[in-house]
Order: structure tokens, then sequence, then C-alpha cells
């Protein structure tokens, strides 16, 4: 993990209470509506189990959820082997589990996968490709190495990234290998970062872009002590981002601790109602500066989930959702997702 010795400090995800999730219950809103979960997780840890069984139960709370994104997590890593294609090992369990619940019924599940590789290692990325699209077994969809660094925060990433990643000529040169195989790059950051994802994307302006949770904005330690000032950076940065067609945005990953939100030790989970309120001129300002055709929603399940459940988020998402046109709101849910991670039969 990062050395905390220059101040900075842990911001864990809240741990999943089912109990506690279960004191507010919602009537599903829009129940008819397709939706693509763009993002989600697959894990077990000390902290806890999301599985097929869990995201299962998920799925099958009330929301018309067709297909679902996951998005990798350090989870089912080879233990032996060269290390650069122990993380295939990964996109193995995945593309396992969701053959399982294809054979259950449940067509849809990690429909597409998106795994790890690390592109500083250049000489070795089209092995690490290759590994992970015969792994996929037609569910590969691209590569997540996240670059979120800040002084003030101990990462929680699986592979904790380095300063400055974006901007490293060697990473870069790892990264163009991407467009010999189809396969986009999706990035987690944290909003000092994105005039790099910018200026990345402008040096690759034909490799299809990502960028996780809206940009990751940040709402703790310094940035809680001017949030007028932080937002207007984000926004700033964002805009930037946007003039970049190459580049689409997730929308999301907004109940988690470093956003400045501390629903979880509340009495009672927040109502979508709640989670609209506060996450509307983070979300309005995403849609705006990208337009709906160019953004996604996504439950970043499980993580999101130590503050809210998967009615009350996707509920959330429809209100917030509810201003935009119907063609708006198909993209939004679907559409876009769809065509991003080539995702058929849905909407």
């Amino acid at each position: 993990m990062s050395d905390t010795s220059s101040g900075a400090r842990p911001y864990p995800h809240p741990h999943v209470n089912d109990a506690w999730l279960g004191r507010l219950r919602e009537e599903i809103l829009a129940p008819e509506l397709p939706i693509v979960d763009a993002h989600h997780h697959l894990w077990e840890r000390p902290s806890g189990r999301y599985l097929l069984g869990e995201l299962r139960a998920d799925l099958g709370a009330g929301h018309k959820v067709q297909a679902t994104v996951f998005i990798q997590c350090g989870y089912g890593y080879r233990s032996d082997g060269p290390p650069e294609l122990q993380p295939v090992g990964e996109t193995e369990r995945i593309a396992a589990i969701a053959a399982e619940a294809t054979a259950a019924g449940v067509p849809g599940v990690c429909a597409g996968i998106v795994g790890y590789c690390d592109f500083r290692m250049v000489d070795r990325v089209d092995a690490v490709l290759e590994a992970h699209i015969a792994a996929g077994a037609g569910r590969f969809r691209g590569i997540r190495q996240s670059a979120g660094w800040d002084a003030a925060i101990v990462s929680t990433t699986s592979a904790v990234p380095p300063r400055g990643l974006l901007l490293d000529p060697v990473f870069r040169n790892g990264l163009a290998r991407l467009g010999k195989f189809g396969l986009s790059y999706e990035c987690s950051l944290y909003h000092p970062q994105l005039p790099e994802l910018t200026d990345l994307a402008r040096a690759l302006p034909d490799q299809p872009i990502l960028a996780n949770h809206c940009g990751g904005p940040i709402r703790i330690g310094a940035y809680a002590a001017a949030p007028d000032a932080a937002f207007a950076v984000w926004r700033s940065a964002l805009r930037e981002l946007a003039a970049c067609p190459n580049v689409v945005l997730k929308l999301g990953g907004q109940a988690m601790t470093i956003r400045g939100f501390t629903w979880h030790e509340e009495p009672l989970p927040p109502s979508s109602g709640e989670l609209a309120a506060a996450w509307r001129p983070f979300m309005e300002t995403c849609i705006e500066t990208f337009g709906a055709e160019r953004c996604m929603f996504e439950s970043n399940f499980p993580v999101d989930k130590g503050m809210c459940s998967y009615p009350v988020v996707w509920n959330a998402f429809k209100r917030l959702a509810s201003q935009y046109s119907a063609a708006e709101t198909a993209a939004l849910f679907h559409g876009t997702a769809a065509r991003f991670y080539r995702l058929s039969g849905v909407g």
C-alpha cells in the first residue's frame, strides 16, 4: 500500500451490512426500463463476499438489468506462472462465472469483462492481451489500469498506481498496443489527474477511453475545506476531457467515503431521493458536459453497497434521469454501455 508518512490517510470502503440496508425498502421506479450495469466487481475478501449468488440477488431485486460488465479488482489471479500473466486468472474466473450464470438461466451476467495489464511491461503486453482474449471466451472488452494518486489518500486499488502514470511514456507505449486488438482502456482516477487523462486522449485519438466514477471528484481532506473550489476545478477539467471525442464517462461510484459522504454512519440507509439530491450537481454536470450519448450509469457494486442498496441506487439514477428525453434516458441506462462494450441483445 501507499506510504502514509506523507500524511496520506486511508478512506476504507464501508463493509456491506445487509441488515442495515434492509431497513429501507422502496418500490422500483420504471421497472420496464432496460439497464446495463456498466461497472461492478466480484470478489471474496476478508471484508466480505460478492460473487454470483450475491450479484444474482441484487439483479433480481426488480430493476430490468439485461447485462452487466465486470471490472477488474484483483480477484482470482493465478498464483504461479509469469507475473504478467497472473491477472489473466481473473478473466478466467469471471468467464466461468458468466457461463455458470447463463447455464442457470441468467444470461447477461458479466457479458463484458475488463481485466488488468501493467502497460509498463511494453514487450509483454501483446502476450497478456492475447491471453485475456482467449480466457474471456468472447466476453473480453478491455483493460483497466488505474491512475488514481493523491497525496492525501492511501490507495485502495488492487495494484497501487504511481504518481503521474498517465504521463509516463513507457506506460503510453504499452497502452498503444490496445488498438491492435480492438480493446478499450478505462481509467479510475482522482479529479486532479483529469488533465493527464486529457493529454493521453489527445496523444492517442483513436483509442477508446472510459473515465470511471464521474472523473473521480474528491471531497475529503483539503478538498472538503473548499468544496466549491474543488468542484470548479473538477468541472473545468471535465470540460477539457469532453473535448476529446474518444472519451466516454461512467456515472456512479459516488457512495464512497472519498466523496465526502457518511451515510453508512446513519441509523437508516439513504433513500433514492436523498442520493439523487446529493449527486445531482455532479451527475447533471457530467451529462451536460459529455452528452447522454457518451455517458453510462454504473452501480460500482459491491463498493457502493456499503452505503446504499441495489434497488435504491438505480432508483436514484432514474430520478436523476427524469428530466431527460426518452432517447437520452435510453443512452444513459443501456445504449452507451451496449455500444461501448459491444454488447448485443440489449434494449
